[in-house]
């Protein structure tokens, strides 16, 4: 029976692993194995919960004000012990952050097999995002099998001569985790404050935007807010103190827009399904929205899913008050256009891509 460990320590990484962790679970040819690093505390324990997934082994990394350096150099001396105990014939990461790329490397160091889920994706720039661009083509030295979510991520790869037997285009595991926790029946106190209105979902946390692009984005969200009195905004605001001194000092205030304390994955999806559009500088809801039909403002300069703004699901504003102002508000006030982007087919997957890894595990 071959033994696999899947190594994850992030929110994203979680809501996009614990439903590979399901499906593998189920196969008797294997003997599965969870590893979680704790790079994000509360609200990583919040998506297992929500997936009923228990880790066999927790790093517990977190602490206050760590830094890349802090963050790099536990995960790594951690987790040789870990491999050392596990012993697995392959271990699994997910995406770009850096847990993934430290465990890939610890895997490379004892030459076990590593296999990238989210494989691919690329915006070629290692500033943006920094410094999960480097994170995630590192990886792709590494691994042994690439789990490509779309098309022209097997195409990267392609282009950067991987062997071609290698890549396996599955889909995205996301589409797959919004069929846990998405609900008809779902209710919420916010929801209830927000209905009759336009609802706004907005998240902004990424690292590069910190400081004036991030003041920018705030300002231009303020001054729409106050030109379109049927419209309310949620910001479920990230942990980052930096993040939510910005926020407060500019959004604080606004009648018309709760920032709100971080939701747990069951909730943030059941906002998600709920709002009329979104404007993020996130990665994954660049995904999750077009399987929902919701319309995404991407508020960065680049976007390593490209698919979905050659889809016309997503937008990529910049970070300028001047431009995210403009898209904002054509898409409150052009309903052509708003409608153009609900209605594109999402480019993501059909919820399969876990029963295709597992697939591809058993049969390699």
């Amino acid at each position: 029976m071959r033994r696999i460990l899947l190594v994850f320590g992030t929110r994203p990484e979680a809501i996009k692993m614990c439903p590979l962790v399901k499906e593998l679970k189920q196969r008797d040819t294997m003997n599965i194995k969870v590893c979680v690093t704790g790079q994000h505390r509360e609200m990583l324990d919040a998506v297992l919960q929500v997936f009923q997934v228990v880790p066999d082994y927790d790093l517990a990394i977190m602490k206050q004000g760590q830094s890349l350096f802090d963050t790099t150099e536990t995960i790594l001396s951690r987790m040789k012990n870990i491999l050392d105990n596990a012993k697995p014939d392959l271990v699994l990461v997910h995406g770009d952050t850096t847990t993934a790329f430290v465990a890939a490397l610890a895997c490379f160091y004892l030459q076990i097999p590593v296999g990238h889920v989210e494989a691919g994706l690329r915006t070629y720039d290692l500033t943006a995002p920094f410094p999960e661009e480097f994170n995630r083509q590192a990886i792709g030295l590494i691994s042994r099998y690439h789990f490509a979510p779309t098309e022209r991520a097997r195409q990267n790869l392609l282009n950067e001569g991987k062997d071609p037997s290698s890549i396996y285009v599955t889909g995205n595991t996301v589409i797959d985790a919004l069929k846990t926790t998405v609900r008809k029946d779902y209710a919420h106190p916010e929801l209830e404050w927000a209905k009759g209105s336009r609802l706004i979902l907005i998240t902004a946390h990424r690292r590069e935007n910190l400081g004036e692009p991030m003041r920018q984005m705030f300002r231009a969200i303020r001054m729409v807010l106050d030109e379109h009195p049927d419209v309310k905004a949620i910001y479920p605001i990230h942990l980052n103190p930096i993040v939510r001194k910005t926020a407060y000092e500019i959004l604080g205030g606004e009648d018309r827009l709760h920032i709100i304390e971080p939701l747990d994955v069951l909730d943030f999806h059941n906002f998600m399904a709920r709002s009329y559009l979104i404007l993020t500088d996130s990665g994954g809801i660049q995904e999750e929205a077009p399987s929902l039909g919701i319309p995404v403002l991407v508020m960065r300069n680049t976007t390593e899913r490209p698919e979905g703004v050659a889809a016309g699901t997503l937008k990529l504003t910049g970070t300028s008050e001047a431009s995210i102002y403009s898209c904002f508000t054509q898409l409150l006030e052009d309903e052509t256009e708003y409608m153009k982007m609900k209605h594109t087919a999402n480019p993501y997957g059909d919820g399969t891509a876990c029963r295709q890894i597992a697939d591809v595990i058993e049969m390699v």
